[in-house]
């Protein structure tokens, strides 16, 4: 397992993306956890979850550079936190590889996604039409997971359930590139937040990212 990508976006602020290439029990092996936490991770399957699991919380000691153990949690909203460390901090990962952002300063988002065609078939339950209409033919399917990827990174950054894609999260218009930015915009009630997304595609995955 190592590091495949990593960028620094400013003086506090990184992420980066790790291939999965360890047996689950090497993963495990590299990680201090608590009761609560083995406890937790023993009833996931020893699948592709187990492996994500374990991925990420490794990439995030990589990235702290410490052996030592990580009080790891998720608050209500499933948003990942650290107990003891000043560090705002985004899990994401998507079949063999696991990716984590994080910031001294400001909260962050951060979604990987294998590219598939399927996307299309589902792209009506989380593009609006407007957005739809700004979606080229030649770039449909990887526009379609920057649009994707970017509103889940501001939906992690923003750190609140109950966001609908279509809904609260919109996107101006942009045009595909192998990396770029997206603007975007989250209403919900009262909040009214605007976002500076960033992607980019890494081989035949995609990745936005966002910090708040």
């Amino acid at each position: 397992m190592a590091i495949a990508y990593k960028k620094q976006i400013d003086d506090d602020t990184e992420f980066a993306i790790w291939k999965i290439e360890e047996r689950p029990d090497e993963l495990y092996n590299q990680l201090q956890l608590n009761q609560h936490e083995k406890n937790f991770v023993e009833q996931l399957s020893h699948g592709k979850r187990y492996l994500h699991w374990l991925g990420t919380r490794v990439l995030l000691r990589k990235m702290l550079q410490t052996d030592e153990y990580i009080d790891c949690r998720v608050d209500a909203h499933g948003k990942p936190y650290l107990v003891d460390l000043p560090y705002h901090i985004s899990l994401s990962h998507s079949f063999e590889y696991a990716a984590v952002m994080i910031s001294k300063t400001r909260p962050v988002g951060v979604d990987i996604e294998q590219i598939k065609e399927k996307v299309e078939r589902i792209a009506h339950k989380f593009m609006r039409p407007e957005e739809m209409a700004f979606i080229y033919d030649q770039d449909k399917i990887q526009q379609l997971y920057v649009c994707w990827c970017a509103k889940e990174a501001v939906y992690k950054c923003f750190g609140q359930k109950e966001v609908s894609f279509a809904d609260n999260i919109s996107l101006e218009p942009f045009k595909f590139d192998k990396e770029g930015k997206v603007t975007a915009h989250l209403i919900k009630g009262e909040t009214k937040l605007d976002y500076q997304v960033d992607y980019l595609q890494y081989e035949d995955y995609m990745i936005g990212y966002v910090k708040g």
